[in-house]
C-alpha cells in the first residue's frame, strides 16, 4: 500500500512564496485603480499588496477612474507605510517612446492637448512622452502676431491654447536626448497646398486678423497667411495700422501675389482709389490752397484734397541748395500754391509757391 506523502506548512509557504514574486524597482507591472486622491492614486496590485502614484506621477494626459486598469513601474518596492512607490508616467513614457516613432515614420496626424505654455511656445504630453510644440511650428490661426517685444501679450496667446484639442505631426523624435518636437503646421500642409491651387491673385477673400503690428496686419484666410502691407490698408497715409483694424476682425481683402506659404493681400484696392477722382479737378498752372504735411530736407508735402498730396521741392523755394524748408514751411499751415506738373501715371503733382517772395 502506497505511502501518502506528508505537507507540511512550511511546504505551504514555500510554495506561495514562489508565487508571489517580490517587486523590484525598475519593474513594469499591472494593476487596478483602487482610490482616487487628489495628491495620490492608489493601485490593487493584488497579492502583491497596495501601490502609491503620486500625482506628479500620473502624467498630464491621463484621465483615471477608480476601476481602471493601469500598468506602472516601480520606483522602490517598499516604502515606510508598506505600500509600493509607483509611476504610471515612467511606464507610459517608455512604452510611449516606441509609438512615437511608429507614429512619426507614418507621418500620422494626431491629436494632443497642451498641458501649460512658455514664450517659446506649448508643451504637450504624448503616451506618457513630455514633447514642446514651437510657436514657430504653429498655424496661421494659432499664431501669435504680435510686436517683437510684447512677450506678455505672445504668452497670453500661448496660453489661451493650453487645453485646446491641437491636431499635429511629429516633427522630431530622440529617445536618447529626450526630444520630442510637434508640429501644428505640418499637420495642416497637405490641406493648405489643395486650397493654394484654388487661389489665384485678384481673387477677393474673407479672412480674420490674427495679428496687427507696425508694418501691417496679418489675417488668417482659411489656415492661410496672409499680409496685408500697411502700404495696402487704405489710400490714405496709414501712420497706425491698428487704427484701422482689430485682432478678431473679420475683413475683405484682395490677393495681389501667393508667395510660396502666404498670401500678400491689399484691403484698398477692393475700393476706388480716390486719388483718381479728385485729381481731375486740379490743372497745370492753376492755384490752390492746401496744408503742410511733411518738412523733408527736399522739399514739403501739400495736402490739396482729401486723397490728394503734392510736392513743392526745394528747387522752388529759392536760388541754390542752402535753402532750409523748415523756415519756409510749419507744420499743418495753409498757404497758397500752383500747381506745376500733373503726372497721373505716377500718382505725383509738382507745386511752387504762389508767392514768389520766398522766405
Amino acid at each position: 500500500m502506497a505511502t501518502k506523502a506528508t505537507i507540511t506548512m512550511d511546504d505551504l509557504l514555500a510554495a506561495e512564496g514562489d508565487s508571489v514574486k517580490q517587486l523590484t524597482a525598475g519593474e513594469v507591472i499591472t494593476g487596478t485603480v483602487l482610490t482616487l486622491r487628489k495628491h495620490e492614486v492608489l493601485i490593487d496590485l493584488g497579492a502583491q499588496g497596495v501601490g502609491f502614484v503620486p500625482r506628479r506621477e500620473v502624467g498630464f494626459s491621463r484621465a483615471l477612474k477608480e476601476g481602471d486598469e493601469v500598468t506602472a513601474s516601480v520606483v522602490d518596492a517598499e516604502l515606510d507605510n508598506g505600500y509600493s512607490l509607483l509611476s504610471l508616467r515612467k511606464a507610459a513614457k517608455d512604452r510611449g517612446w516606441d509609438d512615437v516613432a511608429a507614429r512619426m515614420d507614418a507621418g500620422d496626424i494626431i491629436d494632443v492637448s497642451p498641458y501649460d505654455a512658455n514664450r517659446g511656445g506649448l508643451l504637450v504630453e504624448f503616451e506618457g512622452v513630455r514633447g514642446f510644440l514651437p510657436v514657430s511650428q504653429l498655424s496661421a490661426e494659432h499664431y501669435p502676431r504680435v510686436g517683437s517685444s510684447d512677450k506678455d501679450e505672445i504668452l497670453q496667446r500661448l496660453n489661451s491654447l493650453v487645453g485646446q484639442t491641437l491636431k499635429v505631426r511629429i516633427l522630431d523624435c530622440d529617445r536618447k536626448a529626450n526630444k520630442l518636437i510637434f508640429s501644428e503646421k505640418e499637420a495642416i500642409k497637405d490641406g493648405l497646398a489643395a486650397r493654394f491651387e484654388k487661389l489665384a491673385v485678384g481673387d477677393k477673400v474673407t479672412g480674420i486678423v490674427t495679428g496687427v503690428v507696425d508694418f501691417g496686419v496679418f489675417v488668417n484666410v482659411e489656415g492661410i497667411e496672409g499680409l496685408v502691407h500697411i502700404s495696402e490698408i487704405s489710400w490714405e497715409r496709414v501712420n497706425n495700422p491698428s487704427d484701422y483694424v482689430k485682432v478678431g476682425q473679420t475683413i475683405e481683402a484682395k490677393i495681389i501675389s501667393i508667395d510660396k506659404d502666404r498670401l500678400s493681400l491689399s484691403m484698398k484696392q477692393l475700393t476706388q482709389d480716390p486719388w483718381l477722382d479728385e485729381v481731375e479737378q486740379f490743372k497745370s498752372g492753376t492755384d490752390v490752397e492746401g496744408t503742410v504735411t511733411r518738412i523733408t530736407p527736399f522739399g514739403a508735402f501739400v495736402q490739396i484734397s482729401p486723397a490728394v498730396e503734392a510736392l513743392v521741392h526745394i528747387s522752388e523755394l529759392g536760388d541754390g541748395n542752402d535753402v532750409d524748408p523748415e523756415k519756409v514751411f510749419t507744420l499743418n499751415e495753409r498757404k497758397a500754391f500752383t500747381v506745376l506738373d500733373i503726372d497721373k501715371e505716377n500718382r505725383k503733382i509738382s507745386l511752387s509757391l504762389t508767392d514768389k517772395k520766398k522766405k
